[in-house]
């Protein structure tokens, strides 16, 4: 199961940010790609935590860019233009987050 949560983890912030920049901004697919792609760097908050990395930890409602109270604010960002892209990608990279928080928890007997 470690490998298949991994590869649905991965898949998630890599492959669907660009199959989605490719389906939904067909024009500019790769500037939208790159900017899902750099939303990944929410991800900088976990250098705040000791120990940095644990593998069994999840990260909604751990880390401070992953807090609850955090996520509707990137859900707010999502009514300025502006900044939607932007929103879709933290808030895509917070369902991953949650995703991988479940799986985590889910054993097969």
């Amino acid at each position: 199961m470690e490998y298949v949560q991994t590869i649905i983890h991965y898949s998630n912030h890599f492959l669907i940010p660009l199959v989605f920049a490719l389906i939904v901004y067909r024009e500019k697919w790769l500037r939208v790609t790159l900017i899902l792609w750099a939303t990944m760097l929410v991800d900088l908050d976990h250098l705040l935590a000791t120990p940095i990395f644990q593998a069994n930890r999840c990260s909604i409602g751990f880390h401070p860019l992953h807090s609850y109270y955090i996520i509707p604010f990137y859900a707010v960002l999502c009514y300025f233009k502006k900044y939607r892209i932007i929103a879709i990608g933290l808030l895509w990279h917070m369902a991953t987050d949650g995703i991988d928080c479940l799986l985590m928890n889910y054993t097969i007997y």
